[in-house]
Parts: C-alpha cells; sequence; structure tokens
C-alpha cells in the first residue's frame, strides 16, 4: 500500500502535537491529579475520553471485519451496552462517586472487606498487562504494518509505546484525557468521512440496501444457533459483558471519577452512550461496503455467510485488511493520513488508558497499603515507576503474542468466562443488603474455578461445549451469585455501616426525585436517558 509524503507527514504532525498536547496540560502535583484528573472533568471531555479509551485498535479491525464477515451484527454488542451505561448511570455511577474511590476493586472493600478488593484488583492487573496492554500493541502494530509493509512489527510496537508512553507516565490521566478529547474528535470525523466515501463508492443507501437487504445482513436479530450474536445470547449474555467493560472496568469506571460531579459524570456516560449509536455506521458499515465492493478483488465469493477463518483459507482474505484497505482505495491524498491519524489516535488512547489503570490499581490497591506514610508525590513516583515497567512488560510480550492467537482471538470469550463473578458480586453489593463479604468472596471464588474449568475443557482438552459464550456468562454469573446468597444467608450479617452507606435504596431515589424538580429537561439526566433508551430501541427496530 502506498502511502504519500504528504499523507506521512500529515500523520507525524498530528502524533507531535497529540504529545504536545498532553504534556501541556498534565497535572502531577498530587495523587489525587496524577490519578484522577483533580477530580474536575466536565461531562463532554469525560465522555469524548470514555469514547476514545474504549475504542481500540481491535476495535477497529473487529468491527469492520465482522461487517465484512456477517453484516451488522456485532452492532448489538453496541446498542445494548448503551442500555447498560443508563442503568450504570443512573444507579452505580452515585455510589463510586460520593464514595471517593480510586479504584473499582476499592469500591469492594468498602462495601465488603480487602480481601474481595485484592482478588479484584489482581485479576484485572493481570488482564490489563498481559491481555489489554499487550494486545493492543500487538493488533495496532499489525495494522500500522499492513500499511508500511517493510517497517519491524517490533519496533513499530516499541514507536506506539514512546508515543502513548510519554505523556501518561509523566502528566497522569489529567493528559491521557486531553489526549483523549483530540483523538476521539479526530476519531469520529476521520471514520465518518471514510463511511461517507465508502457509502458513495457502492451507489449510496438504496444500493446497499439492494444488495444486502435480502438475508441476514441488514439483520440484528439473529438465529439461536449463528456463530456471531444469538438472539439469546443478545439479551442475557450482551448485558453482563456490558456491565463489566463500563461499569467494573477501572480502564473505562477511571474517567467517570474524575469528573467533578454526579451530575457531569451522568452526562459523560449518557453522551458516550449517544455517541456509540453512530458506530454502526462509522466502524460497521464500512466492512460491509467492501464485500459489495469487491475490495480483495475476489472473484466468485459466496453471497451466504462465511466465517472469517475460511475467508481465509478459501479465498485468501484476511478481514484484519478490511478497514486499511478502505482506507488507501477510498481516500484522496491528505485525507488518508487524517483517517491514519484517527488509527493511531484509538491505539493510543486505548493504551494510554490502560496504562493509567494499572499505575492506579497498583499504587492505591498495594503499594499504599504496605507503605502507610507515602505521601501524594511518592505516589505519583509510583505510579510512574509502575506505568514505565508495564509498557516495557507489555512491548515485550506483545510479539510473542502471534504465538498464541488465542490471546487475541478468545479475548472476548475468554472475558465472558471472568467477567460474570464480579458482575454478579457488584450487583448483590449494591442491590441486596444481607450480601456479606464471605458471600462475595465464594462468590468470586466459584465463579473463577467454574470458568478455569470450562476453558480448561474446551481449550486444553479440546471438549466442545455445546453453548455459545454469550448463553454460558448467565450461567457462571447465576451459579456465583447462588453461592453469594446461600453463603450470606448462613453466615452472620453484613456490617450495617457498611450496608448503609453502599447500598440503593427506594428513599435514594425519591430524594433525586425531589432535587430534580425545577430542572429544565435537557439538563435532567433521566429525562436524557430515557431519551438515549427510546433511541436504541429505535435504532434496533430498523434493523430488526
Amino acid at each position: 500500500m502506498n502511502i504519500s509524503t504528504i499523507d506521512i507527514t500529515i500523520l507525524a504532525l498530528f502524533i507531535i502535537g497529540i504529545v504536545w498536547w498532553a504534556l501541556r496540560n498534565g497535572k502531577s502535583s498530587d495523587s489525587t491529579s496524577y490519578f484522577l484528573a483533580g477530580r474536575n472533568m466536565t461531562w463532554p471531555v469525560v465522555g469524548l475520553s470514555l469514547f476514545a479509551a474504549s475504542v481500540s485498535s481491535s476495535t477497529l479491525m473487529g468491527h469492520s471485519g465482522e461487517g465484512f464477515i456477517s453484516g451488522i451484527a456485532v452492532f448489538n454488542y453496541n446498542w445494548i451496552s448503551v442500555l447498560v451505561m443508563v442503568f450504570f448511570a443512573l444507579f452505580f455511577l452515585p455510589f463510586y462517586i460520593k464514595s471517593g474511590i480510586f479504584t473499582m476493586p476499592e469500591f469492594l472493600e468498602k462495601r465488603f472487606d480487602k480481601r474481595s478488593r485484592y482478588y479484584f484488583s489482581f485479576i484485572t492487573i493481570f488482564g490489563n498487562v498481559f491481555l489489554d496492554a499487550a494486545a493492543t500493541l500487538y493488533t495496532g502494530a499489525l495494522i500500522i504494518k499492513l500499511i508500511f509493509p517493510e517497517a519491524d512489527l517490533f519496533w513499530i510496537i516499541v514507536i506506539m509505546a514512546i508515543v502513548a508512553g510519554s505523556y501518561t507516565i509523566i502528566g497522569g490521566l489529567s493528559s491521557a484525557i486531553n489526549a483523549d478529547m483530540i483523538q476521539a474528535t479526530i476519531l469520529i470525523i476521520g471514520s465518518g468521512i471514510l463511511y461517507f466515501f465508502a457509502l458513495h463508492e457502492i451507489g449510496g443507501w438504496e444500493e446497499l440496501y439492494n444488495r444486502f437487504g435480502e438475508g441476514v445482513w441488514l439483520k440484528l436479530t439473529r438465529s439461536l444457533d449463528d456463530p456471531t450474536v444469538p438472539w439469546l445470547g443478545m439479551w442475557v449474555g450482551i448485558p453482563i459483558l456490558g456491565f463489566y467493560f463500563w461499569a467494573n472496568n477501572q480502564v473505562m469506571v477511571q474517567r467517570v471519577l474524575s469528573a467533578r460531579s454526579i451530575d457531569h459524570g451522568r452526562k459523560g456516560v449518557l453522551f458516550v452512550g449517544f455517541l456509540y449509536l453512530f458506530t454502526l455506521f462509522i466502524f460497521i458499515l464500512p466492512g460491509l461496503i467492501g464485500r459489495g465492493i469487491n475490495l480483495f478483488g475476489v472473484d466468485g465469493l459466496p453471497t451466504e455467510l462465511i466465517d472469517g477463518s475460511t475467508l481465509k483459507s478459501s479465498f485468501g482474505i484476511n478481514t484484519d485488511q478490511v478497514y486499511p484497505r478502505l482506507i488507501v482505495k477510498l481516500l484522496p491524498v491528505g485525507l488518508i493520513g487524517l483517517i491514519l491519524a484517527a488509527m493511531i489516535s484509538a491505539l493510543t488512547s486505548t493504551l494510554s488508558a490502560t496504562l493509567s489503570s494499572v499505575s492506579t490499581l497498583f499504587t492505591m490497591d498495594f503499594y499504599q497499603r504496605w507503605d502507610k506514610n507515602a505521601d501524594s508525590q511518592k505516589l505519583v513516583k509510583v505510579g510512574r515507576i509502575t506505568s514505565l515497567v508495564v509498557l516495557l512488560i507489555a512491548i515485550f510480550w506483545a510479539p510473542f503474542i502471534q504465538k498464541f492467537d488465542s490471546l487475541v482471538s478468545y479475548y472476548q470469550e475468554v472475558v465472558s468466562y471472568l467477567a460474570p463473578p464480579i458482575v454478579g458480586t457488584f450487583f448483590l453489593g449494591l442491590f441486596w443488603k444481607r450480601s456479606n463479604e464471605k458471600g462475595a468472596l465464594w462468590g468470586l471464588i466459584s465463579g473463577i474455578l467454574v470458568a478455569a474449568i470450562i476453558m480448561i475443557m474446551k481449550y486444553a482438552m479440546d471438549v466442545t461445549i455445546p453453548y455459545h459464550f454469550l448463553l454460558i456468562a448467565p450461567m457462571v454469573m447465576v451459579f456465583s451469585m447462588g453461592v453469594n446468597i446461600v453463603v450470606s444467608l448462613v453466615s452472620h450479617l453484613p456490617d450495617v455501616e457498611k450496608v448503609a452507606q453502599n447500598t440503593w435504596t427506594v428513599q435514594l431515589w425519591k430524594e433525586e426525585t425531589t432535587e430534580l424538580k425545577g430542572v429544565a429537561w435537557y439538563k435532567n439526566f433521566r429525562f436524557l436517558s430515557a431519551i438515549l433508551v427510546v433511541a436504541c430501541f429505535a435504532m434496533y427496530l430498523m434493523f430488526i
């Protein structure tokens, strides 16, 4: 793929500019500034930062690739997640912000005890380092290598790490969030431009519908045996994964914790929910259009659904190449550089978010317990060292991922086994006063044991599991919650003070209702939530 000097110049200027901007706006005078950006971010900043952090290189590759393979089914993950965001904003978010926590595991300690906190923190750190950070570097390097095939994979990884690490390590979360603002804007504009060029190439929306209106290509509801998103899994599995990603994941929630108030946090989450509705057009449909315009120049490609591995083995089509091929094939000189900047934004913002997450988790959940006399400046120093160590581990681990395809290929599936016990524990902790620390701990342990057994059977023993992973996730969660409930009921009552401070009640809803009287509709988060929910179901009904 030949890239002009103009496009390379635009890309280079963007990288230099984003690093300068992030460092210029970094705050690291104390631990609150470094880890939570001073808790002073407004809702547009929170929303844009959430969007940038959530869209990784694998998202761009995966969404456009899935669009090419199976149509718009993958959008089910996004619109269902928007409903989850609304639920999170209404019920969980106020407790997170009011409690003054730095990390998600810290909330478990406030509701239960430190054992649950350490368990969740350790699992999150391990996943962030060896899956999130390393996988982001590896999949991002694959995209860049498709465009610059002569470049060495390892050095691409190093350069991306330096770009993201340069401002995250020095400036902390405030640097990352300020970079995210610019990167999210470029990502949305750039991807939107690519969509319109792709739509024009195929002949407009009417021609797109004529090509793919028959069959399931433009349908969100699929059969129960659909390999992408079976209809039952859409309703019972995706909400669990969505809740884990948006309400339990330190990478994402840390940005919400930086909000200057509960209202700004809520509106930031609702804002990113609104943005996510457009991912159907800017990320997924371009991939389907790529199939319609014969992006790979393959004659005789069947019109029925074919999985990605068959496309690769039988037709030589690597769906990871869909997004970069669309860029080079459809866009003029200059715009290619802009869209490449959007891709780099997806890489660096996700990596930056992961570094900030691990740094905060290790420093606040572990180091602060070891050195109880550490002041804010020392915590910031430890946070920087942690980020650097994580970055180095990710750099040297990333190239090995190509030898262990399951780390990337089955990432979403692995998360569907690990997330349910955590989601179940948070739900019982917030909505069931009787849940105690013993129930929480045994619920978490039993859930992870069941998940481990399933993964060993499937990946080590080659045992066929007759259910889609989206159907297994609720089974694991129900089992874990059942253990939590039984152990809590047969053991002592939970601490009254912890329950009172960290459990939702109807009275809280009534108090908020009173506070919202007289608030203009466009400032009322409940009204905005209702609009977003209606928009979600409207889009679903359009493509049902």
